[in-house]
């Protein structure tokens, strides 16, 4: 595994973290315990040492499940842990259009980070961040006040947002701002819009960038096919409708080639791709295997894809309208 610095908070991080979205089992179908619990050691095992949670993943089980394994391999204190607070109107994406007392209002943030402290029962959050976000409420003072209150109290150690879907213009303004230490963002061989103003920002005001969904919610492992389903629980069934499927598939199959250029697998691939990018501090991804838990860490070990790759994926770039 190798590392890097996590932004102005100066932390040494895996360029592999875990992303510990399916283990609240609520949009991913059921998730047994022991198995959520064995990936999360093998995440150990193989060097992670970010683990990204959320109070809304499955109402504060993945955050549960994160902090007892944690507590039960002795990793507390040897890792960083990062949650969210999910909107109080529990609206995904944030609208510009509704006002941040709609939500974010400051006893909001502050319930659910103390919500987020018990499910987790590991001490202070290394990292609290906004579940969704938008630049209409850069200069409202509320919830950077609170974060910051939280942060004087010790409660937290550092604060960011997460940015919705196929919208990276929506953060430009926090980023630059100097009032946030992260950013989360989508980004990915299909998502490549935050390398145009949001990476460059992010670089230059020493912001630390979590990139989450490298594989385009498993669009990019090369296992998707025109017959693929999924359970009616799980969010993929939507995700890659019948009408949506046949689009994912054909630009999957156009990227393989690339992709797998001495290499194993379209996933090393795309997550090198990720790697590339200097700006990029960790790269989150989600699985309950832990096989592929193991797998995903060791592509860390082969460094950034060559520069021809890097240019012939700029071709196969998908700009979406936010989710």
């Amino acid at each position: 595994m190798r590392y890097r610095t996590f932004g102005r908070p100066g932390w040494r991080l895996s360029e592999i973290g875990y992303g510990a979205w399916q283990l609240g089992g609520n949009m991913w179908g059921d998730v047994p315990e022991d198995r959520a619990a064995g990936a999360l050691r093998a995440a150990l095992g193989s060097g992670i040492d970010f683990y990204d949670t959320a109070l809304a993943y499955g109402s504060g089980r993945s955050e549960q499940l994160v902090g007892r394994v944690l507590r039960e391999e002795g990793a507390v204190g040897r890792v960083r842990v990062a949650t969210k607070v999910p909107p109080k109107n529990g609206q995904w994406p944030a609208s510009p259009a509704v006002p941040l007392r709609d939500v974010f209002p400051r006893e909001w943030i502050r319930d659910c980070a103390e919500r987020s402290l018990r499910n987790l029962d590991i001490g202070p959050v290394d990292l609290l961040q906004l579940h969704v976000w938008t630049d209409a409420w850069a200069d409202d003072p509320e919830w950077f006040d609170e974060l910051s209150r939280l942060k004087d109290e010790g409660k937290i150690r550092a604060f960011g947002v997460s940015i919705s879907e196929y919208d990276a213009g929506s953060a430009v303004k926090v980023t630059r701002s100097g009032k946030v230490d992260s950013i989360q963002v989508v980004y990915n061989v299909f998502e490549q819009a935050p390398d145009r103003e949001l990476l460059p920002a992010a670089r230059e005001s020493d912001v630390a960038v979590i990139v989450r969904v490298p594989l385009d919610e498993g669009a990019l492992t090369g296992k998707l096919t025109l017959e693929s389903r999924f359970a009616p629980t799980d969010f993929r069934a939507r995700f890659f409708s019948p009408e949506k499927l046949p689009e994912f598939v054909r630009r999957a199959e156009a990227v393989r080639p690339i992709l797998e250029r001495g290499v194993e697998s379209m996933v090393t691939g795309a997550l090198r791709f990720c790697l590339s990018h200097p700006a990029v501090s960790t790269v989150i991804v989600g699985s309950t295997s832990s096989a592929h838990v193991r797998q995903n860490a060791a592509v860390s070990e082969l460094g950034p894809l060559p520069p021809d790759t890097l240019e012939a994926l700029r071709a196969h770039a998908w700009d979406r309208a936010p989710r």
